[in-house]
């Protein structure tokens, strides 16, 4: 602690590490996620400042694109780095490149994990531990409640949000994994082309980046240039995050979406989806836990901070809803 404060000391008195708390420098944990504006991580930075208020002598730091910008990202975590904050917790959107940038944390000695979205495999030396869903379990309960509406199976369109978004392809990984009924494959895993009697339509899969009026054009779209469409399959709650806009298309498809025609089945549990779900305009939900993996973050920089071990992963959890269970799921993990 002694060579922490002489080092503090030659800072500028600006940055957060000269706060003190009890007399301490009090440390400085970054939640850095894809996106300010998207409800998913509210819940995490929610989490995040719960922590802070019981480990004494942190601070939350939350700080992240305005929107969904890779490069924005990857330069606040650059500046976080060169700032020397205590502990750095981040949901890459962009792995690969999220994974050269964190070399400078390492040469620094700044502890570092991610949260919602991994690293890739040969990264993940640069990150002590990942906290946050099991994302290819996601796509396999996904599959599972689609297959379940559609058991013979038929055209699906899956929605992700950023090509090189880690999370999202180990969830279209794993949903085509159980709609193929098989395994050993590597993300985003194989394109269906009539495996069990699956597949996919062109133009699909849909990518987002996270932008939620494209996410409920593209599905507007979609429903229109394939009237027959079997199921439709975002892997985060992109469309459901605008719910004007996304009540709006499904209105128009109302019928469609009524009677099954076209089974829509969305990641993510929300307080907004899970009122989607109740009003019948979603026939099933995947829900993560947010608010746990930014809670969980804080504590875990601090066990790193204070010399301890930690495992690796961490898994906050998921909550499986079917239409027939929207009234006791979960909301969220808030």
């Amino acid at each position: 602690m002694k060579k922490f404060l002489l080092g503090a000391l030659l800072l500028p008195f600006s940055l957060t590490t000269m706060a003190f708390a009890g007399g301490h420098a009090k440390l400085t944990f970054a939640l850095v996620p894809k996106a300010m504006n998207n409800p998913f991580f509210d819940l995490a930075r929610d989490g995040c400042k719960k922590a802070e208020g019981e480990i004494e002598g942190i601070e939350c730091l939350y700080i992240g694109p305005g929107e969904h910008t890779e490069q924005e990202q990857i330069q606040i975590v650059q500046d976080l780095i060169s700032r020397k904050v205590d502990g750095i917790a981040v949901a890459p959107s962009n792995a690969p490149a999220m994974g050269k940038a964190l070399k400078r944390a390492k040469e620094a000695g700044i502890n570092v994990i991610t949260w919602d979205s991994d690293l890739l495999a040969k990264d993940k030396e640069l990150r002590t531990a990942y906290v946050g869903t099991n994302n290819y379990d996601i796509g396999v309960n996904l599959a599972r409640l689609t297959r379940n509406l559609k058991p013979q199976g038929g055209s699906i369109c899956i929605q992700s949000g950023g090509a090189s978004a880690a999370n999202h392809n180990e969830r279209m990984q794993g949903i085509r994994d159980t709609l193929a009924g098989t395994s050993g494959t590597t993300p985003p895993g194989n394109r269906l082309t009539g495996q069990n009697g699956w597949t996919e339509p062109d133009g699909c899969p849909l990518y987002t980046n996270d932008d939620f009026p494209l996410s409920v054009q593209q599905m507007a779209d979609i429903f229109i240039k394939y009237p027959d469409l079997t199921a439709y399959v975002p892997t985060g709650g992109f469309p459901h995050f605008v719910p004007k806009a996304f009540r709006r298309v499904a209105g128009e498809n109302q019928e469609r979406i009524r009677t099954k025609q076209t089974a829509v089945v969305v990641a993510d549990t929300l307080p907004m989806q899970m009122e989607i779900l109740k009003d019948g305009l979603t026939h099933g939900l995947v829900g993560q836990q947010p608010y746990m993996m930014g809670y969980r973050a804080m504590y875990v920089l601090k066990d790193l901070a204070d010399g301890k071990a930690v495992e690796d992963p961490i898994y906050t959890g998921l909550d499986v809803c079917p239409f027939e269970a929207a009234w006791s799921c979960l909301s969220g993990g808030g």
